[in-house]
């Protein structure tokens, strides 16, 4: 049995309280639902400015068709904003565990409105921490970024081996990174950050100027649209599924390593696939399940301002310390990823 089968049994049997912010977002709500299907209480913070009502409701309904049960009862939203000291002060009340994932994702957007991006991602940030801190919370996890390795051209990925960062979205996570540390110290305050390589599944939403390469590609080959790839197609991402991500915060948050606190941890498959060969297999999986789907040559245009051209992360430390073992590979958590969007988007 590995550690996180292990903590999914003791959580069963033994309910803990827990804050995610961005609850309504992609990440946020798949958290959630595995927390509800584990018999814990949850409270949800989210200004609904890029999650949705929709995916709250959506992962309250699976963790009751998965359980049987109603757990409806086992979660509290608060519609709020963690530019706001006072909405961050309520939600920690009384929480055991943080998994801080609200933030203004995305390089371009970054690019278009830094200080946008600044208010939500380090304002915000540091309300957390000290809502969280001043509410004695037992360890705080949060959302951190493959984007602060910047420039720096080292593969696989390695924790301590940080470039330079290409956006203001790379300097508002690594930003975090620093805040968390420093809290860690002054404070005995209990921190981990973990870096999403590229997160991808169910809720992650199509639509929109700054959606994500995975659903828009999906979304634009149902409707046989054209596809678009910045650049030559021979970029590379690790893109690491969903239930990979949710399984490393439940971990960070219940480890009982000492050396594990205070700490960035990569959170990925240490694997590494093109966005040519994305594409095809997207597009075969596709067509194997839906009818009328045509193949079309993807359309090339000019690389992405703030994009790094190879990413592939070493997972050895979250491995050693988390005990993570990523289960799904690239390929089955597309399989997931595209039942899902046929039967919710198209």
């Amino acid at each position: 049995m590995t550690k996180f089968e292990q903590l999914q049994e003791y959580l069963k049997k033994n309910q803990c309280t827990w804050l995610i912010t961005g609850v309504a977002g992609f990440i946020g709500s798949n958290l959630l639902e595995k927390l509800l299907i584990l018999n814990q209480k949850v409270v949800g913070l989210d200004s609904f400015d890029t999650g949705y009502q929709r995916n709250i409701d959506e992962a309250i309904n699976d963790a009751n068709n998965i359980t049987g049960k109603d757990m409806s009862n086992n979660f509290n939203f608060i519609n709020g904003d963690i530019r706001s000291s006072i909405d961050c002060s309520k939600a920690c009340n009384g929480v055991d565990y943080v998994l801080h994932q609200a933030a203004l994702g995305s390089v371009p957007r970054s690019i278009e409105d830094p200080i946008g991006t600044n208010e939500a991602n380090i304002d915000g940030f540091l309300n957390m921490l000290i809502a969280s801190r001043n509410a004695n919370v037992k360890r705080f996890v949060y959302a951190a970024s493959s984007s602060s390795y910047g420039d720096n051209t080292d593969l696989p990925k390695i924790e301590h081996m940080i470039g330079n960062p290409l956006s203001p979205y790379a300097v508002t996570k690594l930003v975090n990174e620093l805040y968390a540390s420093v809290f860690a110290k002054n404070y005995d305050f209990k921190t981990i950050g973990l870096r999403y390589f590229n997160i991808f599944g169910k809720r992650q939403d199509p639509n929109g100027a700054y959606a994500a390469v995975i659903p828009k590609w999906v979304d634009s080959i149902l409707n046989n649209e054209d596809v678009y790839i910045n650049g030559d197609g021979e970029t590379s991402r690790d893109f690491c599924y969903i239930h990979n991500a949710v399984q490393s915060n439940i971990l960070a948050a219940m480890n009982d390593k000492d050396e594990a606190n205070d700490q960035v941890y990569n959170v990925a498959l240490n694997d590494r696939t093109s966005l040519n060969e994305l594409h095809k297999m997207i597009e075969d999986k596709i067509i194997q399940r839906v009818q009328g789907i045509e193949k079309k040559e993807p359309i090339y245009r000019d690389f992405r301002s703030g994009d790094v051209r190879h990413s592939e992360a070493s997972i050895d430390k979250a491995q050693k310390l988390l005990d993570y073992q990523p289960k799904y590979k690239i390929s089955e958590g597309l399989d997931e990823a595209i039942d899902w969007y046929i039967k919710s988007v198209k």
